[in-house]
């Protein structure tokens, strides 16, 4: 079972998996490694996501996603708000991404 409980400690075990790449929502895709690749729904998925869920303040709440993409070879993460905080247009892009299947 994992026991992390905060933002900063998923994004610390995503880096040393591997998740190097801080991503970006920008247009209809994410933007990554020094803004030098765009990668769009269908060149890269979603591995896993984590919840947050802020105790006494409801702009606390966020979701991380750990995203590949095999075309790009890269690795990274997306950090993105929800209820409340959310960014609908990160939301909507997605919503179009694989999601692995375990």
């Amino acid at each position: 079972m994992d026991t992390m409980t905060t933002l900063s400690e998923i994004l610390n075990k995503l880096n040393k998996e591997g998740y190097t790449e801080d991503f970006n929502l920008k247009g209809s895709g994410l933007e990554g490694p020094g803004n030098l690749i765009r990668v769009y729904p269908g060149e890269f998925r979603v591995d896993r996501h984590y919840r947050f869920k802020g105790i006494s303040n409801p702009d606390d709440e966020a979701v991380v996603y750990a995203i590949s993409s095999l075309k790009f070879k890269v690795k990274g993460t997306l950090v993105n708000g929800y209820g409340i905080s959310s960014d609908a247009a990160t939301d909507e892009l997605l919503k179009a991404l694989e999601v692995k299947k375990t």
